[in-house]
């Protein structure tokens, strides 16, 4: 795994999500029809599509990578080396509803492990990127931001973050609320855009359950490249067998008091 090779693929991840823009801002606040997968939650053209999109740029540049999306599923051998985990829309019920907090999420894994994500928000033009080992990066025309979690903040005065109460199961849920009785204040909402906005300092704590690997897979690149850590509740580095209970954290001092509080 070579920094040119991370380098080249990081190029082709910014090529899938300006196609899936391409795809999605014409469906914004637009009449669609909105369909339940099993799970109920709800799905429409411009997720399929947009999947569509960035699954042909890579079928034809990494023929001999395998593909996992959330829409369409596994393509090629899941055990080769290297897996493109794709996001087409992270947060339907917000691109639904025309609130400009959903996102397009690329993950790159190599061995089982994420080494590249993207998340892109085509409303706001706003992207985030990162590659294992490296510094992160935003890039955002119109808005101001910098890459950089929050060092010093203890679990006391810390922001933390949920995008909604129902992800939770029963057990996870009471650990949850553990964990709100700690910190300053919760937010509800924000989905990927949340651990964006984690990256830049403006909120210090996600603890979220039930994440396919297509929700956090681009995560933990750009959140340990802002200085922050995503790990499981007890702090376990995350893999494809991760069972979903993720914990993202602005600094280590963080990390340690979040996850004895899940534990209490």
């Amino acid at each position: 795994m070579s920094r040119s090779n991370l380098s080249s693929y990081l190029a082709l991840a910014q090529h899938c999500a300006d196609a899936a823009r391409h795809v999605i801002l014409p469906y914004f606040r637009q009449s669609l029809t909105i369909l339940s997968k099993e799970d109920d939650s709800p799905v429409t053209r411009a997720d399929r599509e947009a999947e569509a999109a960035m699954r042909a740029i890579l079928e034809e540049h990494t023929p001999h990578h395998a593909i996992l999306g959330e829409e369409a599923g596994a393509s090629g051998a899941l055990g080769k080396d290297w897996l493109w985990v794709l996001d087409p829309i992270d947060g339907t019920r917000s691109f639904v509803t025309g609130r400009p907090s959903f996102t397009t999420l690329v993950s790159l894994f190599h061995e089982g492990r994420p080494v590249l994500g993207l998340i892109d928000q085509p409303v706001t033009n706003e992207r985030w990127l990162g590659l294992v080992g490296e510094p992160s990066r935003y890039i955002a025309p119109h808005l101001p931001g910098t890459i950089g979690t929050r060092q010093d903040v203890p679990l006391r005065e810390a922001e933390l973050s949920c995008t909604a109460p129902e992800i939770f199961r029963p057990v996870q849920f009471q650990q949850f609320q553990r964990l709100q009785k700690k910190v300053r204040r919760t937010s509800w909402g924000g989905d990927a855009y949340a651990y964006g906005l984690l990256a830049l300092g403006q909120i210090d704590l996600i603890a979220e359950d039930t994440l396919k690997p297509w929700d956090w897979g681009p995560l933990s690149p750009i959140i340990t490249g802002a200085g922050g850590s995503l790990t499981d509740w007890s702090g376990t580095p995350l893999t494809l067998e991760s069972e979903g209970a993720i914990l993202a954290c602005a600094n280590a001092t963080l990390r340690d008091e979040a996850i004895q509080a899940l534990s209490s």
